[in-house]
């Protein structure tokens, strides 16, 4: 438990939370979250928190989302056995499988609910920021979908490293607009799609892909993203018989993360988020930010995040784009200082082994971002031999092609003919 909260706050905080009682009225969880942007930009946030008000679980409004769901993204997901992989751990694992979801990751969850929020908020465009570029497929399915113009921000270093999706983006009608400014990863890039909606804050609708920055993001990006978790405990106990001891789900900003954990929260499983531990401790080597990271206000939230003794944020390091990020949601940092869920880190080269391991064991190759969860379960499974382990499976890796081509794979399983 964080010393950030004394232990009886810390249980009516997590009580609250389990009852879905956070964030409240000011965009708060416990201690973390808020709002703390520009006054430019007030104005917009507060049209953006009646908006959620009035249409998020508004009964049309859900219809029409659940129906894209199902219609279009193409949900439930599957929940997959892992028969191999199970047999190599000596553990039961099963795979909540988001990367057979339409564009191949969680992400389009979240785009397509905001996509349809915009447009009944009347905006003439859509702008969003994009890490490992998945929510910029995302967001430029949902706006091709709704019939809306989107630009997408997103930092060189990422445009480098992440090429297959650029180019899906331009197909699907987007703009991909390169920041060269600060790190040029996913803050960089979150920095300039905000200075950008301050130059038009009525026509322009920011839709965030994480559960970070100012409130009602965290909130709304959670409240979309729930259905992984939604469906996940129903599957387990239809097709497991049972829930999992343990869940685990990787951790950058944190919103696939959030979407598995918050329904099971107030089920009797440990809930494990991985961040990426880079290539080792020290600060600018990873980007594991609730292991190692400090309280401080990021993107308009008060969250954990990555800075030096002076306060001022630092750059990270992950050998996955979507999560080299500096910062994370603030209901995870609440969940963290709870005790509710672990959070733990996995290294650029267990994370590179683990998604061999998939590919060879179960036929999937799995995102890099995903690959630390795995790392992480797989080490649980050690500990816990015969435990039933869920895995959020949060996207596929055929856009981390570019980055896996530098590595030449170690794990073989067939002889040559």
């Amino acid at each position: 438990m964080s010393a950030l909260l004394q232990q009886d706050e810390a249980s009516q905080l997590l009580d609250a939370a389990i009852r879905g009682e956070l964030p409240d009225s000011r965009g708060r969880f416990g201690p973390f979250g808020g709002r703390y942007v520009p006054e430019t930009l007030v104005p917009a946030f507060e049209r953006l928190e009646e908006g959620v008000k009035e249409h998020l679980h508004d009964e049309s409004f859900q219809a029409e989302y659940r129906k894209e769901l199902r219609e279009w993204v193409g949900r439930p997901t599957a929940l997959t056995f892992a028969p191999r992989l199970s047999e190599a751990w000596g553990a039961e694992v099963w795979l909540k499988r988001e990367d057979l979801a339409h564009t191949g990751a969680h992400k389009i969850n979240n785009a397509i609910g905001q996509a349809l929020l915009a447009k009944r908020l009347g905006a003439e465009r859509v702008i969003a920021e994009t890490g490992a570029g998945q929510h910029g497929v995302a967001s430029a399915a949902a706006c091709a979908r709704v019939g809306l113009p989107c630009t997408v921000y997103m930092g060189a270093v990422d445009i480098e490293r992440q090429a297959p999706n650029v180019d899906r983006m331009h197909r699907l009608g987007a703009e991909c607009v390169a920041v060269e400014s600060g790190d040029k990863t996913l803050r960089a890039a979150i920095d300039e799609a905000l200075r950008t909606w301050v130059t038009d804050p009525n026509g322009i609708y920011y839709l965030l892909g994480s559960a970070v920055g100012a409130h009602p993001y965290p909130y709304l990006v959670r409240e979309l993203q729930s259905v992984i978790g939604e469906e996940s405990r129903q599957q387990m106990l239809d097709q497991a018989g049972a829930l999992p001891d343990a869940a685990f789900a990787c951790v950058g900003g944190g919103s696939n993360a959030i979407g598995l954990f918050y329904p099971l929260l107030g089920d009797d499983i440990e809930l494990i988020g991985v961040e990426a531990g880079g290539t080792g401790s020290g600060l600018g080597q990873n980007a594991a930010t609730l292991a190692t990271g400090t309280p401080g206000v990021l993107q308009g939230s008060y969250t954990m995040i990555l800075q030096d003794d002076d306060g001022q944020v630092q750059e990270t390091h992950s050998i996955s784009a979507g999560l080299d990020y500096s910062g994370v949601g603030p209901e995870h940092a609440l969940l963290q200082a709870t005790g509710r869920v672990k959070y733990i880190s996995a290294e650029d080269d267990e994370a590179l082994e683990a998604l061999e391991e998939l590919c060879a064991a179960e036929g999937i190759l799995t995102a890099l971002e995903t690959s630390h969860a795995f790392a992480a379960a797989k080490q649980y499974a050690k500990e816990n031999p015969g435990s039933k382990i869920l895995i959020g499976n949060s996207g596929r890796g055929d856009k981390d092609m570019p980055t896996l081509t530098k590595y030449p794979a170690r794990i073989r399983t067939h002889a040559s003919a």
